[in-house]
């Protein structure tokens, strides 16, 4: 019996090393602000506890374009976009709760509804009566839930690889959304996070490996480890699904609609681009070659251009933008 006690104390000790040589602590708050804030950043307090890194760029005058990161991204996936429409448009981004600089919310609400609640309060506070409004992934997810619970305040909807498509992909999703969708396990990915899996995950994120950079990595793997994110991720895929259906997408036909989607795009392949444009006839379908999960870290030039020659037809404009993109 006493050998059985002492394997059992030996394996104890071995689980408690291996735990101590495993830990990756939480990047402070304070760090994290100073490395990936910048001069545009605005940390806005929208509740009680609750306070969201934004950055409100370009002409207050000109249309207004509001962006919504993926899964486990930040605002900082869109800074391709935002330095090549901010000149032409007023450009909205933010981390949503869970996710960047903003991290966690009080209420430990992180569904597509709790975050399309947030978008609310974010257009509320910078006083936009209307904007086009875009997301990647799971931010696709949450700008429709906007869409259809907001359709006065949406001029356009632009969906760039976006969650919520009722399809089978037959793909397993990168090994960083697998841990987190694991019970047990993913309490472990709570103080338990390699940069190995960060990069796993964005590799097979991506076509274009230019956009799984070791700086990008970096920023990816400490933005998920500011204070409270990880407990947040495991909450939000431990939270009920929110399906979406093609009839309840019916009444974003009357809102002008880009699909824009990247062909090698192994987490939500074209097919699912192609059940939107079935739910959503009025939408226009744009497939980039060459391109997977994220086309405006991947291809920002095409992507980008795709974007503004859409929202030249459908965005209200000012004089001003006309004024801008008038040739000399």
């Amino acid at each position: 019996m006493k050998w059985v006690i002492g394997i059992l104390l030996a394996l104890a000790a071995l689980l408690g090393l291996a735990f101590l040589l495993l830990r990756t602590p939480d990047v402070p708050a304070e760090e994290a602000r100073a490395r990936y804030g910048n001069a545009a950043s605005q940390f806005v307090e929208l509740s009680p506890g609750f306070t969201v890194h934004l950055r409100d760029e370009g002409p207050r005058d000109a249309p207004a374009l509001l962006l919504l990161h993926g899964s486990n991204a930040s605002l900082h996936t869109w800074e391709p976009w935002v330095e090549r429409l901010a000149r032409d448009y007023r450009v909205v981004t933010l981390d949503l709760q869970g996710h960047g600089l903003t991290g966690p919310t009080p209420t430990g609400c992180y569904t597509g509804s709790c975050m399309a609640d947030t978008v609310e309060a974010v257009r509320a506070h910078l006083g936009l009566e209307r904007m086009a409004i875009g997301g990647n992934s799971m931010g696709g997810g949450v700008a429709i839930r906007y869409a259809l619970a907001h359709p006065e305040r949406v001029s356009a909807l632009i969906l760039v690889d976006s969650a919520g498509a009722r399809i089978e992909s037959g793909r397993r999703p990168p090994i960083g959304f697998r841990i987190a969708a694991m019970p047990g396990v993913r309490r472990l990915a709570e103080v338990i996070t390699p940069r190995s899996m960060i990069e796993r995950s964005l590799d097979a994120s991506t076509s274009v490996k230019t956009a799984a950079t070791p700086d990008k990595v970096d920023r990816y793997w400490e933005l998920l480890r500011y204070p409270g994110n990880r407990r947040a991720t495991v909450e939000r895929f431990s939270a009920p699904r929110e399906p979406l259906t093609e009839a309840g997408l019916k009444p974003l036909d009357s809102i002008p609609t880009l699909i824009l989607w990247g062909r090698e795009d192994r987490l939500f392949p074209p097919s699912a681009a192609q059940w939107f444009k079935e739910a959503i006839p009025s939408a226009e379908l744009v497939i980039l070659d060459g391109v997977g999960h994220i086309p405006q870290e991947e291809a920002p030039d095409a992507s980008a251009a795709a974007v503004r020659a859409f929202l030249f037809r459908h965005q209200p404009t000012s004089a001003r933008v006309l004024e801008l993109q008038s040739p000399a």
